[in-house]
């Protein structure tokens, strides 16, 4: 019998499917069925598949004495409780690459939308109100961008910025010397420098609140941040007063704190731009990544090596 696999996140028929071809599937994607299916399945289970904000608890792997592999579909894993597995000795593996291009796009798209305020003249379009009463929007081209996080995804946004004649600067733990980019050793003074601020860094407790009060001073007035990295990064409290005093001109967010409640702070501003955590997802990028997890599970469980661990 194929191994079995918990699977605590919605997936795609499709997606599934792909999945279910080679293992057998729980699935569990709500608190009360996780719950449900841990305790009536325990010994079965062999591979939990899950997301790095749906994680997975050292309680939950407690409860699962023959678990093996702890899968993410996509790059995060924040919540996956990793030391807990290390201790026993059980494969953690995410889906990184799969939707780096989707994330990228996603972060462009914010961008746009956010310096252009197309939310808000969409919505003046529809109500019968023309140009003339409307103030205008700057040019997007020809500005400098940063980017926090020059890892696989910052990499591509800064790519998709040379198209704009944009200039590129970036701030990363370590310095890439392989790029042609600009770095600067603090997000205080890559904000000081960038017109537009995009965070792509990992989540976790080393990047908490990494852009507060003090970036967005730095960012001024004219500035823009984007968000597609995790919802902690970014200092919603900040960012809600931030953008209430004209400290920053606008903000695009595809995650914050609090999700999926729409953050209570924000909601009522026009110089927001919110979509709901969906930068990662599209049918390709989805497809991938559960072709990548089927890839990395039927390698553990043939005894070769994954392709993607933690």
């Amino acid at each position: 019998m194929p191994p079995t696999v918990l699977v605590l996140i919605p997936l795609p028929p499709e997606n599934r499917a792909a999945i279910a071809a080679h293992f057998q599937i729980v699935d569990a994607p709500t608190p009360t069925s996780r719950d449900h299916a841990i305790t009536q399945h325990a010994d079965q289970i062999r591979a939990v598949l899950t997301n790095g904000t749906t994680g997975l608890t050292p309680d939950e792997i407690s409860r699962l004495p023959n678990l093996e592999l702890i899968g993410a579909l996509g790059a995060g894993h924040e919540n996956i409780a990793r030391d807990a597995a290390k201790a026993r000795g059980i494969v953690v593996v995410n889906g990184a690459g799969t939707n780096d291009d989707c994330v990228a796009d996603h972060a462009f798209a914010l961008l746009l939308a956010t310096v252009r305020r197309v939310p808000f003249l969409d919505r003046a379009c529809r109500a019968g109100v023309w140009r003339d009463e409307l103030p205008m929007q700057p040019n997007f081209s020809g500005k400098r961008l940063g980017v926090v996080g020059l890892g696989n995804i910052g990499r591509k946004v800064a790519r998709r910025a040379l198209g704009f004649d944009t200039e590129v600067g970036y701030h990363n733990r370590r310095p890439q010397p392989d790029t042609p980019y600009a770095h600067f050793d603090s997000v205080i003074a890559l904000a000081g420098w960038a017109d537009y601020l995009v965070i792509a860094t990992p989540g976790g407790a080393a990047t908490h609140h990494l852009i507060g009060a003090e970036v967005f001073e730095a960012l001024g007035p004219q500035g823009y941040v984007v968000n597609v990295a995790r919802g902690s990064v970014v200092d919603t409290a900040a960012l809600a007063d931030a953008l209430a005093h004209g400290v920053i001109a606008g903000a695009g967010l595809d995650v914050y704190e609090g999700e999926p409640s729409p953050p209570p702070l924000l909601i009522d501003s026009e110089r927001v731009v919110l979509t709901p955590h969906v930068g990662g997802r599209s049918p390709e990028a989805m497809a991938a990544s559960a072709a990548l997890f089927v890839e990395n599970a039927t390698r553990h469980f043939s005894g070769q090596p994954v392709l993607t661990p933690v």
